[in-house]
């Protein structure tokens, strides 16, 4: 047994001599006493704020094709085109007008269709007596929905009622066997919605369920090209694949390559994600790796690994430091850290 351990010192010793030399331990001296961690802090991003259930009934909006009827008078039964050719109905413009017969322009965005039965009535009483005016929803397009990624049917999608985020994943008919549900996220204008969808779909938390808006995308990324980041005192910053098997805190240090001098193994910070909402904050002295006093940290997808240039410093100085990189890979980053560190 003490062989064994003595070999693993020697192992992790090559590893990083060509970055720092450590004198190795004698045979028969070697205690392993556990994760190099010195601190750890588990951190979370706000919850969305509650909103009260949409209104039931559907409202019209840009994009919708109307079908309207009235008695008497066939030629406001029109077609124009649609997304297989030509539908029957009429479509409300970008300025959300219905272009009728007779009538014109007529403003209808934002009404039910009971109140664009009752507006067009009181117009068309200008031209005809008693008309009676039907209208319908021949297609619903101005609020889409997009579901990205693992989907099984991804694609555009359309709310056509008050739908929740549980329903309106069901739309992609399920995710396959490559999703990674927790680097999932919910985008809505341009800013990633702080709910957990893994928390929602793997273990049915309920209080995740928000409603959706149109316009929303639902993203979930694939398992298959998983990778962590590191910045601070090494020659290649940015980006490092994990391989199949795994990746720990050695070899994406010595992947990164240590700058020459000018570098601190004895606070090395993670910022690790736990899910969209949740993560954590560690200080690591990987110089007890090196030392032979603890085992190398087993990495997670995602990780973000900064290597002190020199001193101690705050957490607050480590996102300073870091924050101009970050910005710069924002787009493949897991959502918690662009939630809690680059959002606005």
């Amino acid at each position: 047994m003490t062989q064994g351990l003595s070999l693993i010192t020697l192992l992790l010793w090559v590893t990083v001599s060509g970055c720092a030399r450590y004198s190795d331990l004698p045979a028969g001296t070697l205690q392993l006493i556990g994760p190099p961690v010195l601190a750890r802090e588990e951190v979370s991003v706000p919850a969305p704020p509650h909103e009260p259930p949409p209104a039931r009934e559907y409202r019209v909006g840009s994009g919708d094709v109307l079908l309207v009827s009235v008695s008497g008078r066939p030629e406001f039964s029109v077609t124009t085109p649609g997304g297989a050719g030509r539908v029957q109905g009429s479509r409300v413009d970008g300025s959300g007008a219905l272009h009728l017969p007779l009538l014109g322009s007529v403003q209808v965005e934002g009404l039910t269709l009971s109140e664009i039965e009752q507006k067009l009535t009181a117009v068309l009483k200008k031209y005809l007596q008693e008309p009676w005016v039907v209208v319908e929803v021949a297609e619903y397009k101005s609020a889409p929905l997009f579901l990205l990624g693992q989907f099984k049917a991804s694609g555009t999608y359309y709310l056509d009622r008050p739908m929740t985020l549980m329903q309106g994943v069901a739309l992609g008919n399920g995710f396959d066997t490559a999703a990674n549900l927790k680097g999932a996220r919910l985008t809505r204008g341009g800013r990633i919605i702080p709910v957990d969808l893994y928390a929602l779909l793997s273990n049915g938390d309920v209080g995740q369920n928000i409603w959706l808006k149109g316009g929303d995308t639902v993203y979930i990324p694939d398992n298959r090209n998983q990778q962590v980041f590191i910045f601070g005192a090494v020659k290649k910053p940015g980006a490092v694949a994990m391989p199949p098997g795994g990746f720990n805190l050695a070899q994406a240090i010595a992947s990164a390559e240590l700058r020459d001098t000018g570098y601190d193994f004895r606070h090395v910070r993670i910022i690790r994600s736990l899910s969209t909402t949740r993560g954590e904050l560690m200080v690591v002295d990987y110089d007890r790796v090196l030392r032979g006093e603890a085992l190398p940290m087993q990495l997670s997808e995602g990780d973000i690994i900064y290597v002190p240039k020199s001193g101690f410093g705050t957490w607050n100085d480590v996102i300073a430091e870091i924050l101009p990189s970050l910005q710069a890979v924002s787009a493949i980053l897991q959502p918690f850290v662009q939630i809690r560190f680059l959002s606005k």
